[in-house]
């Protein structure tokens, strides 16, 4: 039997696993979250993963605890092969979600496991395509004023008012919040670590 412990402040992840009827324990770490700037799309994605592990891993490690499974993410919006990250401001905010009007964009989710007994570490790319409706300047305006895009890659949320932007996606709705939880169960099930209730 394992603990979850979830390195991320994403209030968003850690509903996900709520809603999942996960157990788990949350540590905050910061990254810069800039990887090299020759890696592709996925690799920065995992990269960024990683290095969330690696700095929670760090503090996790010289304490003695009971076997646990550390889980790390970075969910990025990408259009036109590159990652738009989360808007600066307003202005940037408007930009965003103005390029991604009409168009089709992926959200990608690189997750990164780490079990503690024999150090294994697994890593998955999960990606969804999404299909954002033609947006008026007025709409985008509007909905930047909110402010629920503030924190999130591409500057909206699907699972708020962001949801009136999106005619369509394929693949995981979970990924596009923030994490897919089913593969993370696929992955866990598959290693045999099974998360203490």
């Amino acid at each position: 039997m394992h603990h979850l412990i979830l390195a991320s402040e994403s209030p968003r992840r850690k509903q996900l696993l709520q809603d999942a009827g996960f157990q788990f324990e949350t540590l905050l770490v910061k990254v810069s979250e800039i990887p090299g700037k020759s890696l592709t799309v996925d690799e920065k994605i995992l990269s960024n993963a990683k290095e969330k592990s690696d700095a929670a891993w760090t503090r996790l490690k010289p304490e003695k605890r009971e076997p646990f499974v550390l889980l790390t993410a970075d969910t990025e919006v990408i259009l036109n092969n590159e990652l738009l990250g989360k808007p600066q401001d307003e202005t940037d905010a408007i930009r965003m979600l103005t390029e991604l009007s009409g168009t089709i964009h992926q959200v990608k989710t690189g997750l990164w496991l780490r079990e503690s007994v024999t150090e294994k570490e697994v890593s998955h790319i999960e990606t969804t395509q999404v299909h954002f409706k033609k947006l008026s300047r007025e709409s985008i305006e509007n909905y930047v004023k909110s402010g629920e895009g503030t924190d999130k890659a591409g500057g909206y949320a699907i699972q708020g008012q962001g949801a009136q932007f999106i005619k369509e996606f394929v693949g995981s709705y979970d990924n596009v919040v923030g994490l897919p939880v089913q593969v993370l169960k696929r992955i866990l099930n598959e290693n045999a670590w099974v998360i203490r209730g």
